[in-house]
């Protein structure tokens, strides 16, 4: 490592190398960035509006949003200013400090997401004493500890990814920087970081999908105990869009973040960084609000107000 050049600055590989695609996919990313802001925007501006969606769940799917626009917004406009400009290069600073505020994103929804898996539990299977357990001072607090949980895991990863040197390949295979890959090109002892990443991520996933799977097992319980009819309906309404958002969501995390070897150099794995970084943050507004008929109605009362006839 003595006769080795310490690098300052990385190259990101981008999606494709080819000159008649940077057009194509620069437009097509442009377009899913700006849904994207459009319907996570107007799903918070409903839920923050419309005083009948002022409930815990639409509190936790507000967040939610806010997540997707912070997820997305950390990578894409990224991307797309490599697309445009073919200008790969970025420092190993800002290459760092954006690991810090994605792996926070990641962290926070992974969290949150069993935090409203709990809150499905407590409105399914204890319906008469929800408002006590899910009152706005703990929801507060639910936040306060996803926050708190998601600082703490990004802040230690950050820290140790910086005593890292860089002196061999400068080329991450990405089109952002993330942990996985950022690791992978190091050419200093990576072992507590491999070490670091399976204990805290392994912990909080692990804890999180227990969470998950104890609250849809008494919710299954709950709904194999109603009769057959509306109430059934109303409870698989609310479940269905989380358990998509979830199973799409971890799917997408283990596969990146949980085989760290030379087969994730392969452009597969890039496939899987657009869908849950670039794709899912549209994806989940859409999932939770096509077939709910409160966001539905929101929708149409706040368009009604904005146009009176037109409705």
């Amino acid at each position: 490592m003595g006769n080795q050049t310490i690098l300052k600055d990385l190259i990101l590989s981008g999606l494709s190398d080819l000159p008649t695609l940077q057009l194509p996919l620069f437009l097509f990313f442009l377009l899913i960035y700006l849904l994207t802001l459009i319907w996570n925007s107007l799903i918070i501006v409903l839920i923050v509006t419309e005083s009948h969606l002022h409930v815990p769940m639409y509190f936790f799917l507000g967040n939610m949003g806010g997540l997707d626009l912070c997820c997305s917004s950390l990578t894409v406009p990224r991307m797309l200013f490599d697309l445009h400009t073919e200008t790969r290069k970025i420092t190993i600073s800002a290459c760092i400090t954006q690991v810090f505020f994605f792996t926070f994103c990641t962290t926070s929804e992974v969290s949150l997401l069993a935090v409203m898996s709990y809150d499905r539990f407590s409105a399914i299977c204890q319906p008469l004493h929800y408002t006590q357990i899910m009152s706005w001072k703990v929801c507060g607090q639910l936040m306060t500890i996803v926050g708190c949980l998601s600082f703490t895991n990004s802040l230690v990863h950050t820290l140790y990814t910086c005593n890292l040197t860089f002196c061999g390949s400068d080329i991450i295979e990405s089109f952002f920087c993330d942990l996985p890959q950022l690791l992978q090109i190091s050419c200093s002892d990576i072992s507590i970081n491999v070490l670091l990443l399976f204990i805290f991520g392994g912990s909080i996933t692990i804890g999180c999908l227990t969470l998950t799977f104890l609250s849809y097992v008494y919710i299954f319980k709950t709904v194999l105990k109603m009769k057959v009819g509306g109430g059934r309906r109303k409870v698989f309404s609310t479940c269905t869009p989380h358990l998509t958002v979830m199973f799409i969501f971890y799917g997408s995390v283990f596969f990146n973040y949980f085989q760290l070897n030379e087969s994730h150099r392969f452009a597969g794995n890039k496939g899987v960084s657009v869908f849950y970084t670039v794709i899912l943050p549209l994806l989940n507004p859409l999932i939770y609000s096509l077939r709910n008929q409160d966001i539905r109605k929101a929708s149409r009362d706040v368009l009604k107000k904005i146009l009176p006839n037109a409705v």
